[in-house]
């Protein structure tokens, strides 16, 4: 596998949410930048052989908006 690609979205309590798609990693961030982290610590330890880990992780945010018609 060479990449890895996770939703990110506001939490309702502040910071950020983030999910794999296509496997069980979820996480979740203060801001950014701990956001960045802490989703390379958990693929870390999703995929605990190097080997296995993909090369890129990319964060794909989702930003929902809803206005009055």
């Amino acid at each position: 596998m060479t990449e890895i690609i996770f939703e990110v979205r506001e939490a309702e309590e502040g910071g950020f949410f983030a999910r794999a798609l296509g496997y069980s990693i979820f996480t979740q961030g203060e801001d950014w930048e701990d956001l960045r982290q802490m989703v390379k610590d958990a693929v870390a330890c999703h995929f605990e052989h190097e080997a296995e880990r993909p090369k890129v992780i990319r964060l794909h945010y989702v930003r929902d908006e809803v206005l009055a018609a």
